[in-house]
């Protein structure tokens, strides 16, 4: 029999962090202040003050930029990707910087369900493959595992989706 999945605890906060337990389902889509910013293959690919986060239980914050401020010929593709059920039909973007490649490293949604069309056509990109992500000053840790692309940035509080044994959650 089939052992029924239950909710982990969520790690202690201090003043001022944010617990993505604390974060709603369906996911809630906010502006962000800081300058969000992508480095790989030693350029800066993507830098913005224009960007959102999209908050959702269980998942560090992922952060889309306006396309106009991803570096001219650094996404090559599109071609189509998984369906988020909160945001629709993704598309996956191959993704170039300095001399190195990052094989479908960054993705978007065209044509994205009601109450996320504001990031319609903005770009997101998974941190494990790129040289750096930053949100303000802090560097980005990427969401544990390969499916999801949430930034952990100091003060946010897991524990995190995407670890083994997390897909249940």
């Amino acid at each position: 029999m089939a052992r029924p999945l239950s909710r982990p605890i969520p790690d202690p906060t201090n003043p001022g962090d944010e617990s993505v337990w604390d974060y709603p389902r369906p996911p809630r889509l906010e502006r962000v202040s800081e300058t969000l910013r992508v480095v790989l293959g030693g350029a800066v690919i993507a830098q913005t003050k224009a960007g959102y986060r999209v908050l959702e239980t269980a998942h560090p914050p992922t952060y889309y930029f306006p396309p106009g401020d991803v570096m001219a010929g650094v996404l090559s593709g599109p071609r189509r990707g998984g369906i988020c059920e909160w945001k629709g039909q993704a598309v996956l973007f191959d993704v170039h910087g300095g001399d190195r490649l990052a094989p479908s490293a960054a993705w978007s949604y065209p044509d994205p369900t009601p109450g996320f069309d504001a990031i319609g056509g903005y770009v997101a990109f998974y941190a494990l493959p790129m040289d750096a992500c930053f949100v303000g000053d802090a560097r980005v840790t990427p969401q544990p595992g390969t499916f999801y692309g949430g930034w952990i940035t100091p003060g946010i509080v897991g524990p995190f989706k995407g670890s083994p044994g997390t897909m249940g959650w």
